[in-house]
């Protein structure tokens, strides 16, 4: 029998099977390297672009984590988390992008030997088993290594341009992610989304048994919400229970 175990199958440990958030925990620490190493009192004198960068590198894994840990709540929320893991990693390719740009140099093109050998290298299948914690590290770190070309020769340039591949290619996975994830919330929605449904399932049951007013429109029948803006805020009225679809409305009488 197989010892590895499906991303959605084991709870809060899920997001550890996802090469996003294995190749997003790649980029931080490489991340975190490039600033140590290459920022200084003198190009960052505040520090503050030290600071936003890893704190952009932090953000990637941090929200597909958090996103992955709300998948079974809420789907929208998932997707809205792992947007902001992709955000982040637009904010990372124009720092990389920048930095070339004041050395003079500029990033290497896709014909480039160097572009294609970082682009050729994949990332290996976790084999975790039970000991997660402690095996994620170590198949994080082999995944970071396969780049020590490029990451360990003290050249900024080098370390520059493998990065912007690396958050190149993760903002594309992290779009096959979220389109998978789009795809899952049209056929099932998520807990939040099923409790929505279940109210109001629920409210139009009770306006069928109080024998409340038919929608002017489309004939469904009604139930009480009450005004959120505009004069009548705060105040009941009859909507339509097939709202959004229909948007009938009567007054309270």
């Amino acid at each position: 029998m197989s010892t590895e175990r499906k991303p959605l199958s084991i709870g809060h440990f899920g997001y550890y099977w996802l090469d996003t958030w294995v190749l997003a925990n790649v980029i931080q620490l490489a991340t975190q390297d490039f600033c140590i190493r290459y920022l200084n009192h003198t190009n960052d004198s505040c520090g503050r672009q030290y600071d936003q960068m890893t704190q952009a590198a932090r953000s990637v894994p941090a929200n597909i984590a958090e996103g992955n840990s709300r998948h079974s709540t809420s789907k929208e929320t998932e997707m809205k988390l792992t947007d902001v893991a992709r955000a982040s990693l637009a904010e990372l390719v124009s720092d990389y992008h920048n930095w070339l740009m004041r050395q003079e140099s500029i990033p290497w093109s896709m014909n480039d030997p160097a572009y294609q050998a970082v682009n050729s290298l994949r990332l290996d299948r976790p084999t975790y088993k039970d000991d997660v914690l402690h095996n994620s590290s170590i198949h994080i770190l082999n995944q970071k290594h396969h780049f020590d070309t490029w990451l360990e020769k003290g050249d900024s340039l080098l370390a520059a341009n493998c990065l912007l591949i690396l958050c190149n290619r993760l903002i594309m996975m992290i779009g096959r992610q979220m389109e998978r994830q789009l795809d899952v919330f049209r056929e099932e929605g998520g807990f939040t989304e099923g409790l929505t449904a279940e109210r109001l399932a629920h409210r139009t049951q009770q306006s069928v048994q109080t024998s409340a007013p038919s929608c002017p429109q489309c004939g469904k029948p009604m139930i009480k919400r009450v005004a959120k803006k505009g004069i009548n805020s705060g105040k009941e009225f009859w909507s339509c229970s097939g709202y959004p679809q229909c948007n009938g409305t009567r007054n309270l009488t």
